[in-house]
């Protein structure tokens, strides 16, 4: 595997063997062959393995059914010297996969292609918190596009060229339903054929998820551990809620509570050893009573089997309250989604920061560009839309969306997809190079490196502009037109630089006079610029 090729060793669990060494934040994985039948080894299994590093730190990361009598169990170090010492166990005592023993070493990361999870670590939500911090306290603001079908639909060379695009723009997360989540739509088994699709479950057709195909996510190992080496987080959203894929209705509204945790406990533990976000709902409003009740009973089970605390949350619909499960331990961010149709409604992002206890807040799904209609959406209205959402109190991050790119559409003539939402003469790969695309990656790539911690959105700075603060130490200001702006409060840091949020460049820096009323310039008149004001 592509993002764990530097740690992993050949193992035989049963032999108990050990890996020589691990590099901090890289996973390894250990085999195991079970001895006894099961009738469904996918719902009747269940085994783990404790990870107990010579600090007294212990991980338990549970095993995962990968086909016949093949269990496997992931693991990735979170410190960078050490000895791990691991033992399995089975709750019906399994000798192929209960008492088994090994350790190895783990050692810091010096992979020849690091990215920020390799240096820093996973993410996580401080609770109380509003931001992603890697596990050394870097802020990282996050930056995610909606590729809601890849996982059924991309091959591995697409998925390269993807994640390189989303990458070298900015970006460091992917929105994925993890399954095709349609009850009615048909078509292929293929990824290459028109209206094809691969399939996570057989009986999801049913309302149901028992009968787990190891192939499908065999396929999807592969397209994770491409995105995952070019640095990109997958969100992990389990079986979505609203229109789905393509409108066939979605299994997430009708599968039992205990079908839809045991999912999430499957994917936290084949995936859960390297970079992800747990969205556990997806596009719905979350109110109905046996949709409460499945979300925390998920929500629950991720929060008891994921070691590293990796974000967990909710994206709801455009006519959600947004608020569900807002009091939930697990809970650590909401998202909202302001529809398809164009309009700017940051509204509703500062409605869900005053949402109490505090969570996270960003706009999960703003219009995708060209959706339905050639520019709607589309250009610098996408930039516009990100630092909108980003001043108005969605501090965790910005999310972009492309017309056919969310459906992987094969081209731009493939059946079966509504006009009102793909993008007019566009499959995937054209999709992939919409103007838009580059805007959001660009406000991220302006705010890498600054303590974004706690930021805070703020009006009393300035008269009425757009800003974001963290006293002393920093100040956002956001300004659509340019121009110039009062600065009202000590509270902000007297130098700053001004960006053009169309390029990234920087084309100006000033200080401010140290007095109450100060004055900061753009140097710009009619076009929109950013500026960052640093006690450095």
């Amino acid at each position: 595997m592509l993002y764990c090729a530097a740690c992993l060793g050949a193992i035989d669990a049963g032999a108990a063997e050990a890996i020589a060494e691990c590099q901090q934040w890289h996973e390894v994985e250990l085999d195991f062959a079970a001895e006894q039948d099961a009738l469904n080894p996918y719902t009747d299994v269940e085994a783990w393995v404790d990870f107990t590093h010579d600090d007294g730190i212990t991980i338990r990361r549970q095993m995962f059914w990968d086909g016949g009598k093949a269990f496997r169990v992931r693991f990735a170090s979170p410190l960078s010297s050490g000895n791990w010492r691991w033992q399995s166990s089975d709750r019906d005592g399994d000798p192929g996969l209960n008492g088994k023993t090994g350790s190895f070493q783990s050692v810091a990361s010096n992979t020849k292609t690091p990215t920020a999870f390799t240096q820093h670590g996973f993410w996580s939500i401080p609770k109380g918190g509003r931001n992603l911090i890697h596990a050394d306290g870097t802020a990282r603001l996050l930056c995610a596009d909606t590729a809601w079908a890849l996982p059924w639909r991309a091959t591995v060379d697409q998925v390269k060229t993807y994640a390189k695009d989303r990458r070298d723009k900015g970006y460091n997360a992917a929105l994925l339903m993890t399954v095709q989540p349609d009850l009615k739509t048909k078509g292929p088994r293929s990824r290459t054929e028109a209206e094809g699709f691969e399939v996570g479950f057989e009986d999801l057709p049913n309302g149901s998820l028992q009968k787990l195909n190891p192939d499908y996510f065999q396929t999807f190992d592969k397209l994770v551990d491409v995105l995952t080496s070019h640095g990109i987080a997958p969100v992990y959203q389990p079986v979505f809620h609203g229109y789905g894929w393509k409108g066939g209705g979605t299994a997430g509204n009708v599968v039992s509570a205990e079908d839809y945790a045991r999912y999430c406990r499957y994917l936290v533990a084949r995936y859960g050893a390297r970079p992800a976000i747990w969205l556990v709902g997806g596009d719905g409003p979350a109110e109905k009573a046996s949709i409460v009740e499945q979300l925390d009973t998920a929500g629950t089970e991720i929060e008891k089997w994921d070691a590293y605390q990796q974000p967990t949350g909710i994206h709801y619909s455009p006519h959600a309250k947004n608020r569900t499960h807002q009091d939930k331990a697990w809970l650590d961010f909401q998202w909202c989604q302001t529809g398809h149709s164009g309009e700017h409604i940051a509204e509703r992002v500062a409605d869900m920061w005053r949402n109490r206890p505090v969570k996270a807040v960003a706009n999960g799904e703003p219009t995708y560009e060209n959706i339905g209609r050639t520019g709607k959406g589309a250009g610098w209205w996408q930039g516009h839309e990100a630092w909108c959402n980003l001043t108005a109190g969605g501090t965790m991050g910005v999310v972009y969306g492309a017309g056919s790119l969310w459906q992987w559409r094969l081209d731009a003539n493939e059946p079966g997809h509504a006009d009102w939402c793909t993008a007019p003469g566009a499959g995937w790969r054209e999709a992939l190079d919409f103007e838009g695309s580059k805007y959001p990656g660009i406000a991220a790539k302006i705010l890498e490196g600054l303590p974004l911690a706690n930021m805070e959105p703020n009006w009393d700075c300035t008269y009425g502009r757009r800003g974001l603060l963290v006293p002393g130490k920093l100040f956002v200001l956001y300004l659509p037109e340019g121009g110039n702006s009062a600065i009202l409060c000590k509270d902000v840091p007297r130098s700053y630089r001004v960006y053009d949020p169309k390029t990234g460049k920087v084309m100006a820096e000033g200080t401010l006079e140290n007095k109450e009323t100060a004055h900061a310039k753009s140097d710009a008149s009619g076009e929109p610029r950013v500026l960052v004001f640093t006690a450095n």
